[in-house]
């Protein structure tokens, strides 16, 4: 992969559900180690998890020519919108495919009219820490701290 103008971003249906189950897998799966078993289960749900969070909230994939490279879900909160589960393959990191991903986000957030994004991270992806820095979120002392034991910390970012 070496652009990302081949790769299209829409709403995830239910037939996406085992394509995103897989995704999510494979691109948490060299952080394994770093989870707790429980962790790492809630952080790569299965398709029947996927079904409760499309239900949720939109879902997002981001595909080329029909492979399923990235996706990204959101909850409505109030006055915010929390950002779950993104992922992107390793084979598909370093085009800006996270960066368009959370700009969908951002853009059906502001249409809802949400003042704030909040998404949860572990303090190991520092990969993905660095894109939601250089996209304008910051770190919060609020939110959850573990998930299952596994630490996490909030990143928010105003939208006004």
């Amino acid at each position: 992969m070496s652009e990302t103008s081949a790769v299209k971003i829409r709403l995830a249906t239910p037939a996406d559900l085992p394509s995103l189950a897989a995704l999510l897998y494979d691109s948490f799966a060299e952080y394994k180690s770093f989870y707790t078993d429980e962790g790492f289960a809630a952080t790569t749900p299965s398709s029947e998890g996927l079904w409760q969070r499309m239900n949720e909230g939109p879902v997002w994939i981001a595909t080329s020519n029909e492979v399923a490279l990235g996706t990204v879900a959101a909850v409505d909160r109030g006055d915010y919108l929390y950002i779950r589960g993104m992922a992107v393959l390793p084979e598909a990191r370093g085009i800006g495919l996270g960066a368009r991903l959370l700009r969908t986000v951002e853009e059906f957030a502001i249409a809802q009219g949400h003042k704030r994004l909040t998404l949860s991270t572990t303090p190991f992806l520092e990969q993905a820490i660095r894109l939601y820095e250089r996209s304008g979120f910051r770190r919060s002392a609020g939110g959850a701290h573990d998930i299952f034991g596994t630490p996490l910390f909030t990143m928010m970012k105003d939208l006004i």
